[in-house]
């Protein structure tokens, strides 16, 4: 057998080397556009052991986790696959925003953690990119249903490699390699022919994929040509066609005349339905007698698609699904390859969904959807045009959150393998305490603190502030940050620190910001809240430089209260300078400027924020709405929590109380 070689796909021993499968459980972080009763149904199916009505869902995570915890649920339940992996362009985490009321943009860098996933993929050039590449194939080919496709979508960089290991892992299932041209005119080049194509490689998971024919209308010419024959009476525009076929067959009579089809050949239709033709004008005979067969314009379903696409246009700068993401795909292609091979109802999943049109073009179609991608900005960017779409389907919002964490501190830390870590409890609960001390001084480490001992609730002192490291699995709360102040007091003077403590959390409840940090001001303590970002959990990606440990942003909001009727204004939003590059700051003259998005959970519950309101800017109306008046059925203490999404896709939140009568 023919084979396709590189460096890394097989192991010391001789086998190949297989995708890491850790299987984590997946958290619901966001609920969007359901109702009171369709919330506590989300509830009881994302709770562990429940069964309820599906949900679709999208997904913050890189697919080497998001994969193999997707595999224990759909395993051979996912109809079609879509995919549209990096190109090795450089820019694949990248994007581009405007800053409101100005005509000015500017482009976001990756992460630390996108520009390790990009590393991972082309690190060691094509070497690698084939490893991660094969890893990825294996996986999405368990994920498929019986009579699956898979759709690749590549370029000219890897196309042809990637069909020689498509066809090792399907083992024969391919289908197509189909050519879309994506621009009209190349960029001039000095050596060879312009490149105004992409490949899409379709495979089938057995011998019997789901298939609908797709058709395109009738050329002009072919009209003109070909239907130039009208009808009297009723107008309607026909051609004549071939009335035999090749293939011996038996004479048929038509009419008075019995008629031998010519050697060779055999006549299309039966007796019966001659004889039905006949009575219906629908066939006719040439000067010589020969039957033949008229076809009417309006019936024609138009050409067949073929594996050549010239009449799907590119996003341009002007089409109204524009989103400023530079990989967007056109819905139209979506479109025709969910429409071919897949059902209404059928289960779709994009792992790297970018701006989000194939969960868009399936939310269209009916049919059910999985959408994943690394990229933060990704998942906004797909929220925000999913809920642009007229009654859009109530979906989730998920990441691996603190089981990720967990399965991480344990493999890092506390000498457990992040596998037996799932097979000891699935990675819930809180990791073990040979393991924590480890990891507060990795996080201290990158924080450029020094670690200290013999206290509870502190661990480290930079530049004369106290720093406390939050665990991985819990956030930080009031009550956290009360018992943090009470120790500063203590500690600060033995160590030759200040009443100033620097909170490092993954996570923060909701009134941490305000809340804890005016506690900690009227207790003569400077508190200062700043996430630990993701980009820790892939220790190689330290080497690159620093890891930023930003300042959680301010929030301020106005309620009022009518009755039962609640008002809220956003009055003030502000982001720490750390987050924000020098060259943006100077072109920002109002706070509202920062804010992209903003959502309420009219009712929160401590379970996950429930979206059931939200404004934010599109290319069509950038405004934003700052105020929102919600009337409550019930009398009750409500607590209500807004989310806001500044332009550069991180997001803040703000919880206040009210008591309805």
């Amino acid at each position: 057998m023919t084979e396709l070689i590189w460096d890394g796909k097989y192991d010391k021993d001789g086998h190949k080397t297989a995708p890491v499968r850790i299987a984590l459980p997946f958290q619901t972080i966001e609920t969007v556009n359901e109702s009171a009763q369709q919330r506590q149904r989300s509830l009881d199916l994302f709770s562990e052991g429940r069964q309820g009505e599906w949900r679709n869902r999208l997904i913050w995570g890189d697919k080497k986790y998001v994969l193999p915890s997707l595999l224990p649920e759909f395993a051979g339940q996912v109809n079609l696959i879509y995919i549209d992996p990096p190109f090795d362009t450089g820019a694949d985490f990248s994007f581009t925003t405007t800053i409101p009321d100005t005509d000015e943009s500017f482009t976001k860098e990756p992460s630390v953690i996108e520009q390790k996933a990009y590393r991972d993929t082309w690190g060691r050039g094509l070497d690698s990119y084939l490893q991660w590449f094969y890893e990825t194939a294996v996986l999405l080919r368990e994920l498929l249903a019986e009579h699956g496709t898979l759709y690749v979508h590549l370029d000219w960089h890897v196309g042809h490699y990637g069909k020689l290991l498509l066809d090792e892992v399907f083992g024969g299932g391919f289908i197509n390699e189909i050519v879309w041209q994506k621009i009209r005119s190349s960029k001039g080049q000095t050596l060879g022919f312009g490149n105004v194509h992409d490949v899409l490689l379709a495979y089938a998971a057995d011998a019997s994929p789901a298939w609908n024919p797709q058709y395109v209308p009738l050329a002009e010419e072919r009209l003109a040509t070909h239907y130039s024959n009208v009808e009297e009476g009723s107008g309607r525009r026909y051609m004549l066609d071939n009335f035999a076929q090749a293939g011996a067959g038996p004479p048929r009579r038509f009419g008075d005349k019995e008629l031998a089809p010519p050697p060779g050949k055999h006549w299309i239709w039966t007796q019966e339905r001659i004889d039905a033709g006949i009575r219906e004008g629908r066939i006719l005979f040439t000067s010589g007698g020969m039957p033949r067969l008229k076809r009417y314009l309006d019936q024609s379903r138009g050409n067949p698609v073929e594996d050549i696409w010239v009449d799907i246009p590119p996003v341009n700068s002007q089409a109204a699904e524009r989103v400023s993401y530079a990989t967007q795909k056109p819905e139209a292609l979506l479109d025709r390859i969910l429409r071919a091979s897949s059902n209404e109802g059928d289960l779709v999943l994009d792992c790297f969904c970018g701006s989000g049109t194939t969960a868009a073009v399936a939310e269209k179609l009916g049919r059910r959807w999985i959408a994943c991608d690394l990229g933060r900005f990704a998942i906004h960017v797909t929220r925000k045009r999913l809920l642009g779409i007229e009654n859009v389907r109530p979906f989730a919002i998920q990441n691996l959150g603190k089981y990720e964490r967990q399965a991480w501190q344990a493999a890092e830390f506390a000498g457990r393998s992040a596998d037996a870590l799932v097979r000891s409890g699935g990675g819930r609960g809180r990791p073990r305490s040979d393991g924590e001390a480890a990891y507060r001084r990795f996080i201290l480490q990158l924080y450029h603190a020094e670690a200290i001992s013999g206290h509870t609730w502190l661990h480290g002192v930079k530049a004369a502030r106290m720093v406390h490291v939050g665990a991985v699995d819990a956030p930080v709360t009031v009550a956290d940050v009360r018992a943090i102040v009470g120790e500063v007091w203590k500690a600060a003077g033995a160590v030759g620190a200040t009443a100033a403590v620097d909170v490092l959390g993954w996570e923060f409840a909701f009134e941490v910001n305000e809340t804890a940090k005016q506690m900690a001001a009227e207790a003569k303590v400077d508190a200062k809240f700043r996430r630990i970002p993701r980009e820790v959990l892939e220790k190689r990606a330290v080497e690159q430089g620093d890891i930023r440990f930003f300042e959680l942003a301010a929030l301020s909001v106005n309620l009022k209260q009518t009755k039962r009727n609640v008002s809220l204004e956003l009055t003030d939003f502000v982001i720490p300078p750390d987050d924000v590059p020098e060259d943006v700051r100077h072109s920002v003259t109002h706070w509202e400027q920062w804010i992209d998005y903003w959502a309420v959970d009219w009712d929160f519950r401590g379970d996950t924020f429930h979206n059931q309101w939200q404004s934010y800017r599109t290319r069509k109306d950038p405004s934003l709405q700052r105020k929102i008046t919600h009337a409550y059925e019930e009398p009750g203490e409500y607590t209500i929590v807004v989310k806001v999404i500044d332009i550069l896709g991180n997001d803040t939140t703000k919880a206040v109380s009210v008591k309805v009568t």
